[in-house]
């Protein structure tokens, strides 16, 4: 399944997208993909629904705004320095362990709603990733059975203010958290959507000039070492999402680095996932 939230920013509705492209309002099944709906089962229980509902479900016109694709998640849990040439353009060192830092829920936003550069920044830069969606409450989970806690997966761009980020002392979160600074969507795939989600195409480009070209075969650490080794550390609840790091191609990285201005088109996509388009505005208020 492909699970969408559409409508004015606020006031999302649950849907999913079927087989013949159509987009359906499920909201008379699913209250919301929250926290709650994955606890109580809630994909298998919209599975059964569709089954006897499917024709007869209100269609959503596709000119309807997409929010992002979950409600409120507890988490949002990133990994940093991730792909190998991405460590090769910034010049780091492959890590030992996962790098795991946070980005605020607030960060959240719709697929296509607009980049806000933040008041002051400089240094805004984009990142084309993989995003993780929790089904079950995990703690301590063995890597051999990572996936069966997760739902499914959802394109991310993760932006960074990169001068808040490295230049402003602190953790990493500073840069990371910004409000828009998380669209993901357009849909959450369940997870029997995708083959192989350690080896997915993965690209993004800014004014139409591709920046990123990857692949996630070029993790350091794949999907299912990523859910254990964080559930050593911490509890994942059902809806958490983990973003799980960057290809190469990213502003930083560039030489010179380019970062992102007002009236900048930011697109990007991961092969099963669908696309995504931001427009960037400047700050105002």
């Amino acid at each position: 399944m492909k699970l969408i939230r559409f409508g004015n920013l606020g006031q999302e509705k649950p849907g999913l997208i079927l087989e013949d492209k159509q987009w359906i309002d499920v909201s008379a099944a699913v209250a919301d993909y929250d926290e709650s709906f994955f606890e109580n089962d809630g994909l298998s229980r919209l599975k059964a629904w569709l089954a006897n509902n499917a024709k007869t479900a209100p269609r959503v016109d596709k000119s309807v705004r997409l929010g992002a694709p979950i409600y409120k998640p507890g988490k949002i849990v990133c990994i940093g320095a991730n792909y190998r040439d991405h460590i090769e353009e910034t010049g780091a060192e492959i890590p030992e362990e996962p790098v795991i830092f946070f980005k605020s829920p607030t960060a959240l936003t719709g697929p296509n709603d607009n980049l806000i550069i933040p008041k002051n920044s400089v240094k805004t830069d984009w990142e084309v990733e993989l995003l993780v969606v929790i089904e079950k409450r995990a703690s301590y989970v063995k890597e051999s059975d990572a996936l069966d806690y997760v739902a499914g997966y959802a394109l991310h761009n993760d932006y960074s203010e990169r001068a808040f980020q490295i230049e402003r002392s602190g953790q990493w979160v500073k840069g990371k958290s910004c409000d828009t600074f998380a669209p993901v969507g357009p849909f959450i795939a369940t997870k029997d959507e995708i083959k192989d989600v350690n080896n997915l195409k993965m690209w993004l480009k800014v004014n139409g000039v591709t920046k990123q070209n990857g692949t996630t075969a070029n993790m350091i650490f794949n999907v299912p070492f990523i859910v254990s080794y964080i559930s050593e550390f911490m509890t994942l609840l059902p809806g958490d999402i983990i973003s799980t790091g960057t290809p190469a191609g990213v502003g930083l990285g560039l030489k010179p680095p380019e970062y992102l201005k007002p009236g900048d088109i930011v697109e990007l996509g991961i092969e099963g996932l669908g696309e995504s388009a931001q427009n960037a505005v400047a700050y105002s208020g």
